[in-house]
């Protein structure tokens, strides 16, 4: 039983040297229209460079088209105007962030702009305070909780809610129909 407990200590002192705490969860930062933004890293699939963006006609006006991904149609949403602020301004800087959020027993692929990425940061659980009722300047459900880094605070997001899985679901079948509707006419063309 002592051993147990030595093992325990020896294991917290490692985590403590290292800056691993089971109590804190990774988050990729990022900057939307001057604010910084945060997503739990497990959410994220990867981070690539905008660009190749094929606007889609009579969708709202937060999505900002989809992108071929490896053979895959994503949807692109634009995050700034998602979340009741003005469009993205493109830069050189300008990032599109692919998450992935669970619809049922299917992982489903959303792209989101942001002005750019920051970095990677761990935040333990005694520095995350819950959403504010007011003040934040988007709505309070998209937000999971302010998290405190070197005395700053940074919007965390819930990402699940960035888009209700009924609108995701919603867009998926809007990609997938109009994605057979191309290689059907395609296919006409072609031969």
């Amino acid at each position: 039983m002592v051993q147990v407990n030595t093992q325990k200590a020896s294991a917290k002192r490692l985590q403590d040297v290292i800056g691993f705490s089971d109590e804190s969860t990774q988050f990729l930062t990022f900057q939307l229209a001057g604010k910084v933004y945060a997503i739990d890293i497990l959410h994220i699939r990867e981070i690539i460079e905008y660009g190749n963006l094929t606007r889609v006609p009579m969708v709202p006006d937060f999505i900002a088209g989809v992108i071929n991904l490896r053979g895959s149609i994503v949807p692109v949403i634009d995050l700034g105007a998602r979340l009741g602020n003005s469009a993205t301004q493109i830069t050189k800087r300008t990032s599109i962030v692919i998450i992935e959020i669970a619809d049922g027993d299917k992982m489903l692929e959303i792209g989101i702009t942001v002005d750019h990425v920051d970095e990677v940061l761990e935040i333990a659980q005694s520095d995350i305070e819950p959403a504010p009722s007011f003040g934040a300047g988007i709505r309070g459900d998209l937000i999971s909780g302010m998290g405190k880094v070197n005395g700053c605070f940074m919007i965390l997001l819930e990402v699940d809610r960035v888009l209700s899985i009924d609108e995701l679901s919603a867009l998926e079948g809007m990609w997938s129909t109009r994605a057979t509707t191309v290689d059907q006419d395609y296919l006409t063309v072609a031969y």
